[in-house]
C-alpha cells in the first residue's frame, strides 16, 4: 500500500470505515474458524474495537493482561466488561527494571542503548554513538542520537523489555495454550512504525510475520474513535476525563519526550500522588527523567526540588 492510499482510508466516512472493518472482522474470524480474541487494554481503542468485533460476533472473548502498571480507572471499567479473561505477567515491574533496565524514551533507543551499554567492544560502543568505526562512517542504523548519549553513558540500564516480560508473553502463553488469535486495536497515525507496518501487511497479517494479528481499525483515526463513542453511546474508561489521552502503563516512559505539558508525570502527581511517588521516588524513574531533562513535578527536573 502506498501513502497517500492509507490517507485516503483515513479520510473516509466513519460508517464506511465500520463496514470495512466489519468485512475484516469475518475474514479473521472466518479464517480461524471462529478461534480469535480481542486485545482489551481498557483503553478507548480496544473498547470500541471490542464492540465493533462483538456487533458482528457477540461471543468473542476479550483479553486483559493486569501488570500491575494499569492506572486504578482501567481495572474498575475492566470489571464492567462481559466475558474478559485476565492475565498476569510472571515478573512485577520492579523485578523487569532490576534485570533488565528502564524503559525510556522509545523501543529503539531504548535497544540501541541497551546494546552500548552490554558490549565490551570499543569498535561497537563507537558505532552505536557516532555511526562510525575506527573514525570510518559506516551508517545510521541502531546509532543513538547525541542528545540521547548521556543516558547511554549513565549509571541506569536501559531495556526495551519490559512490554515483552510484562505483557506480549502472557498472551503468547494464552495464544499457544488456546490456538486463539487476536484482534488488536492499533491505530497507523499513532507512529511511524505501526504506518509503515500497517502500509505492509494491511488490517489482516496472515502470514509473512512472526506474530500474526488483525487490525481491523488501523485506518482510522482519533476523532474516529471518539465519534463512535458518542454516537454508539458505549461506556469508556474514566481515566480519559482525567486529562489524560492514553492508557497505557502508568509508569512507562516510552514517547515522554513527546509529551504535551502537562505530561503523564505531571498529571499523574495531580491525580494519583501516591502512585506518582511510588514511580519517581521508590522505582527511580525520577532520576532517569533527570539524565534526560524531562519535567515531572511542578516544573521541577531534580529531585531535590520534588522533594
Amino acid at each position: 500500500m502506498k501513502y497517500y492510499q492509507l490517507q485516503q482510508k483515513q479520510g473516509l466516512p466513519l460508517k464506511l470505515k465500520i463496514k470495512m472493518s466489519e468485512k475484516r472482522i469475518r475474514e479473521w474470524y472466518k479464517h480461524f474458524d471462529g478461534n480469535v480474541y480481542v486485545a482489551f487494554s481498557g483503553g478507548k481503542d480496544s473498547t470500541v474495537l471490542l464492540d465493533v468485533v462483538r456487533s458482528v460476533y457477540p461471543d468473542v472473548p476479550a483479553v486483559y493482561v493486569n501488570t500491575g502498571l494499569e492506572y486504578p480507572e482501567v481495572n474498575e471499567f475492566i470489571k464492567t466488561v462481559d466475558n474478559v479473561t485476565t492475565l498476569r505477567p510472571e515478573m512485577n515491574f520492579k523485578q523487569v527494571l532490576e534485570k533488565y533496565g528502564y524503559p525510556v524514551l522509545s523501543k529503539m533507543v531504548s535497544l540501541s542503548i541497551n546494546r552500548y551499554q552490554r558490549t565490551k567492544d570499543p569498535l561497537v560502543k563507537e558505532y552505536r554513538l557516532y555511526g562510525t568505526k575506527g573514525g570510518q562512517y559506516v551508517g545510521k542504523i541502531g546509532v543513538i542520537p547525541p542528545k540521547w548519549h548521556k543516558l547511554a553513558k549513565s549509571e541506569f540500564k536501559i531495556s526495551p523489555k519490559c512490554c515483552a516480560v510484562m505483557k506480549k508473553k502472557p498472551m503468547y502463553k494464552y495464544v499457544k495454550e488456546t490456538g486463539r488469535q487476536p484482534f488488536i486495536g492499533m491505530l497507523a497515525h499513532e507512529s511511524e512504525r505501526r504506518k509503515e507496518y500497517y502500509m505492509k501487511f494491511g488490517c489482516n497479517a496472515f502470514e509473512g510475520i512472526k506474530d500474526i494479528q488483525s487490525n481491523p481499525l488501523a485506518f482510522w483515526l482519533d476523532k474516529d474513535i471518539w465519534q463512535y463513542i458518542k454516537e454508539k453511546k458505549i461506556p469508556y474508561c474514566s481515566i480519559y476525563d482525567k486529562g489524560y489521552s492514553r492508557t497505557g502503563c502508568m509508569f512507562c516512559m516510552f514517547g515522554i519526550q513527546l509529551d504535551q505539558t502537562p505530561n503523564r508525570f505531571q498529571l499523574m502527581k495531580k491525580t494519583h500522588p501516591k502512585l506518582w511517588d511510588y514511580c519517581i521516588n521508590k522505582l527511580g524513574c525520577g532520576k532517569v527523567l533527570d539524565v534526560i531533562g524531562i519535567e515531572y513535578g511542578e516544573g521541577q527536573t531534580t529531585l531535590e526540588g520534588v522533594l
